[in-house]
This record gives structure tokens, sequence and C-alpha cells, in this order.
């Protein structure tokens, strides 16, 4: 996956997703509860954002640091930044899987309040 494009092609093929925007960026979202699982995020020309638990991030970093990281702007939130051109392509995809399976067991996303 070398691409933003190719990142949300194959996200969208999996169950219950739509293509949509997230804080007026684009996203790819599990239908039923509205809540975004993959993003450009702020690194957009190197990477995507994918949200899933803080022991996975965790996890995925200390184990694959070529292929997922963070910035300070991510420490703490449940997102991690993965490398378009990482070297282990399969991983992505079953790691883009697992955050749609996460998201999609978080219960639906409730409107900000407007100030």
């Amino acid at each position: 996956m070398n691409s933003w494009a190719e990142v949300a092609a194959f996200a969208c093929t999996l169950p219950d997703t739509e293509l949509s925007t997230s804080y007026g960026a684009p996203a790819v979202k599990v239908s039923s509860n509205g809540r975004a699982f993959v993003y450009p995020g702020r690194e957009a020309a190197t990477s995507f954002a994918l949200a899933i638990d803080l022991d996975t991030i965790d996890l995925l970093m200390a184990t694959d640091p070529a292929s997922f990281w963070q910035t300070p702007h991510y420490a703490g939130w449940q997102a991690v930044l993965v490398n378009y051109d990482s070297p282990d392509p399969e991983r992505v995809r079953a790691m883009i899987e697992r955050s749609r399976d996460w998201t999609a067991a978080r219960p639906k996303s409730r409107p900000r309040a407007r100030k």
C-alpha cells in the first residue's frame, strides 16, 4: 500500500465500511457506529493513521518500527502511524482489518456539543 488511495480502497472492501470524512479530512469509517478507523493523519505524505488500542500500538511499535510509529501528537491516543512503504504489507492489511473490528466493537460516536 503506497498511497492513501490504496489504503482507503482496501479498507472499503471490509464489511460495514464507508468512505467519509473526519474533522474535515478523508477517512474510512465503520458505517454502523460512524467511527473512523483509518485516515491520512498529519503525516499524509509518508503515512496514514490507524485507530487501535494502546496495548496493540505499543506492541506494533516495538516489533515493527519500520512500519508503525508515532509522533508526539499521537502519543497516548488510540492511533498509530503506518508507513506507506512498510516492508510488511501483509501485516499492514491485517492490522487494518483488526482496526476495523476493534472500531466496530466500540459504541456509536456522539455528536459534539456546539459552543
